[in-house]
């Protein structure tokens, strides 16, 4: 009888403060704003750096293309060349075949 508290009130209070420890891990784990949340929206914001640096490229490469068409015929020559097969009038065009031989 030497102690403030019996065994089974310590026993009871060690379960409630277990109980107390897990209640505030529970929303540093599982909550709306939990590590594996965090970590998710991680990966989503690293994808989505990936796909706008793509299209940032692409973008680019567009925005010089409409420039060049903008500014000259020689892109339009080209493309249409390339593109549609098309010659100049008074152009005569050759087509050379290599052998699959060599």
């Amino acid at each position: 009888m030497g102690g403030i508290l019996g065994e089974a009130e310590v026993k009871v209070l060690t379960l409630i403060l277990v109980a107390l420890i897990v209640l505030l891990q529970y929303p540093l784990w599982l909550g709306k704003g939990s590590w594996l949340k965090v970590w998710e929206v991680d990966q989503q914001l690293a994808t989505q750096y990936e796909t706008n640096e793509k299209l940032k490229t692409r973008n680019s490469a567009l925005d010089a293309e409409v420039r060049d068409l903008k500014q000259g015929y020689d892109a339009v020559e080209e493309r249409a060349r390339n593109e549609l097969g098309m010659i100049k009038e008074g152009e005569i065009f050759f087509r050379t075949v290599n052998d699959k031989n060599d």
